[in-house]
């Protein structure tokens, strides 16, 4: 069946049994309360899904399987030379809920490489959009006609027993990571590099290969890769990429389909395409500010005034978080370490200092520190990836990992249908006024 496959279904029994034995002894019991303003509010704070790949603390930050990013980054195995995480040791820490040998990361890499090839079709799809077409839609399409290949959408339509599900999820799972850099590398050199694609090379690691079709050759870029790929795979289970992901797979939706849902959601304003603005926001700063380095003062003013407008600082904020998101940290030490003297890292160095006593300020500001977006944009403008529209699909493939780990979960544990209830102002007018009671109580 495969070393991993083997490891990952016997946890997943295990796993089972003991949500088993949960909800027998304890089913009944009520964790939480629902407030009005939640259920209008977009269910903010409300617990209503098990994800067992990571945990968002509001003072800690996001939790891999209980191991934080600096220990990660220190655990996990690195590729020769290198410094950073490996991505695959991620996945396989996501997975099976264990630290990876380093063995057991380079043979997920080859195997990702002996499943990475991607059928002609896929390709022309691409080819049939127009070229202005925004680098998402072009991956989701992809996605979409990748679809082709579902193990379990074969699967299932020749019958296949439910204990069975998460066997073709799995297999459509790794098929789908291994598949997407070079997806979204052939996306980026037929949109920005007049389609001279690059040749994969099966030496390199999963995150490496990517940099490679992508063009950029500097180590220093693939390591940032490797980074970048690890700290963006998951964020728990309620953002909307994630909570899409499982939602549709729910209605056991192959993982293409699953997958391509939750890349929508990754498109969005609010969600992943919050790097593509951040970027955006300091080169329109620094256009209207005539400088490439502008100062702490001229920072200050310019926030003030993007507030005054009615709009947000993009980057900073988030829904769970209430200090500075170490995924930011981690790539401010990369700075520090590759880039130090490079005038947009030092102006997103300064925009930290700047912005959050500003937003203090204001009352209504619960969290005014830097997300992960603040600082992706610097570092890949720095070594040339200035094509920020592209960026949400580097989000894209690294988030792949968690949202297809936990899929895989949700059927090992046969989670079933998601369908929460919902109600009318009527009737929650109805309620307040003691004429009906909504919850059921």
């Amino acid at each position: 069946m495969g070393i991993i496959k083997d490891r990952f279904k016997a946890k997943s029994e295990i796993v089972s049994v003991e949500i088993k034995e949960l909800l027998k002894e304890h089913g009944n019991k009520v964790i939480g309360e629902v407030q009005l303003s939640q259920i209008y509010q977009g269910m903010r704070g409300m617990t209503g899904l098990v994800t067992e790949t990571s945990l968002l603390d509001a003072q800690d930050g996001i939790r891999f399987r209980g191991f934080s990013i600096p220990e990660l980054r220190e655990k996990l195995a690195k590729a020769p030379d290198g410094s950073e995480p490996l991505p695959e040791g991620l996945f396989y820490l996501m997975l099976v809920g264990e630290l990876p040998s380093e063995d057991d990361v380079h043979h997920l890499s080859s195997v990702w490489q002996r499943r990475s090839h991607v059928p002609n079709h896929v390709f022309a799809t691409i080819e049939a959009l127009p070229l202005n077409t925004h680098p998402m839609t072009q991956f989701v399409v992809a996605v979409m006609a990748l679809q082709t290949e579902s193990q379990f959408a074969k699967k299932y339509a020749a019958g296949m027993n439910k204990k069975d599900y998460w066997d073709a999820v799995f297999d459509d799972s790794m098929d789908l990571i291994a598949r997407l850099p070079r997806v979204a590398a052939y996306i980026y050199r037929r949109k920005y590099k007049n389609s001279e694609h690059i040749q994969p090379n099966g030496l390199l690691d999963w995150a490496g290969n990517f940099a490679h079709m992508m063009g950029f050759e500097d180590e220093s870029f693939k390591e940032l890769m490797r980074l970048y790929m690890t700290i963006h795979a998951d964020h728990e289970g309620g953002n909307v990429s994630a909570h899409t992901t499982h939602l549709v797979g729910s209605a056991l939706s192959d993982p293409y389909l699953s997958y391509a849902s939750g890349m929508n959601g990754l498109a969005g304003p609010l969600h992943g395409l919050a790097n593509q603005e951040v970027i955006k926001w300091i080169f329109e700063m620094r256009e209207q500010l005539k400088t490439e380095s502008p100062t702490k003062e001229q920072i200050a003013e310019y926030v003030k005034k993007t507030l005054s407008e009615g709009k947000v600082v993009p980057g900073y904020g988030h829904a769970v978080l209430r200090k500075t998101d170490p995924r930011f940290e981690a790539q401010m030490e990369f700075g520090k370490k590759h880039m130090p003297d490079d005038p947009l890292v030092n102006t997103v160095w300064d925009i930290y200092e700047t912005v959050p006593p500003i937003l203090q300020s204001m009352a209504k500001i619960k969290n005014p520190w830097p997300n992960v977006d603040a600082h992706s944009g610097a570092l890949l403008v720095h070594y040339g990836l200035v094509e920020y529209e592209y960026y949400t699909v580097l989000f894209a493939v690294s988030r792949a990992l968690g949202v297809l780990s936990s899929l895989c979960w949700d059927r090992a544990l046969n989670f079933p249908l998601e369908r929460p209830k919902s109600v009318t102002t009527d009737l929650v007018r109805l309620w307040l006024d003691g004429k009906d009671n909504i919850w059921g109580d």
